[in-house]
């Protein structure tokens, strides 16, 4: 019986909460890109991954949508549960290119690392409020167009953030729970190592390097190992 295994990624200090990510460990379960996206869709995660060689550690990376050529806490997830030191979210099928290229990864204790670039991102508007209780207050989804990224400093001087994330798009994510290329981003755009805490609880870390990589880790846990659904399309 085919598996999916369902991870907590970006967990907070006391192991919950975290973004859900499923992944596919035998990517040849679904072999097309319609029946990748329609399973996707049926699991209902902000981002599902499928797993097409486990050993060099390409990837293929969807929402409930839309295919991505790179995302961060579906690679943060899938560093940790295949634990590999590289992995390549270049899709192998349908002859596209991903921006992103090899991607390095460490483990360091209880987190999990992976090393990117912000234009490996895809565009977020990042707003910045005046404090957290503002961030907090939002109505899921504020009113406007485009992926928002919405946050506030805790502490300035400790480089902590308040963060909320709407990606806004029309596929049932009202609200992302954690989000690590968004995190890039404000990371880039900022130029400092940040603590985050965003959505329920879920926290992100990230350390910019002297040749314009960062840095993005954070927990991750085992949720639960479940047969994985006949996709809806094939």
């Amino acid at each position: 019986m085919n598996e999916l295994d369902v991870l907590s990624v970006f967990c907070g200090p006391d192991g919950r909460h975290g973004n859900a990510l499923g992944v596919v460990r035998d990517g040849r379960t679904c072999p097309d890109l319609a029946s990748r996206q329609a399973t996707a869709a049926q699991l209902g995660f902000s981002e599902t991954v499928f797993v097409d060689d486990p050993e060099r550690g390409v990837v293929d990376i969807y929402t409930p949508g839309r295919r991505l050529p790179f995302a961060g806490h579906p690679l943060v997830g899938a560093a940790w549960l295949l634990d590999l030191e590289t992995l390549q979210p270049s899709p192998v099928l349908g002859g596209e290119a991903s921006a992103a290229e090899e991607v390095w990864a460490r483990q360091d204790g209880e987190f999990t690392w992976i090393t990117a670039r912000p234009e490996w991102a895809p565009p977020w508007r990042l707003e910045r409020y005046a404090s957290a209780a503002e961030v907090d207050a939002l109505s899921a989804p504020p009113s406007g167009e485009g992926r928002l990224y919405a946050w506030a400093w805790q502490d300035e001087a400790a480089g902590r953030v308040r963060v909320r994330a709407f990606p806004r798009r029309d596929d049932g994510i009202v609200e992302d729970e954690a989000t690590g290329a968004a995190a890039l981003l404000l990371t880039a755009e900022l130029g400092r190592a940040l603590n985050i805490t965003q959505g329920r609880g879920s926290q992100i870390l990230t350390a910019p390097g002297p040749d314009g990589t960062i840095e993005i880790g954070g927990r991750v846990r085992l949720a639960a190992s479940v047969p994985l659904p006949v996709p809806a399309t094939r």
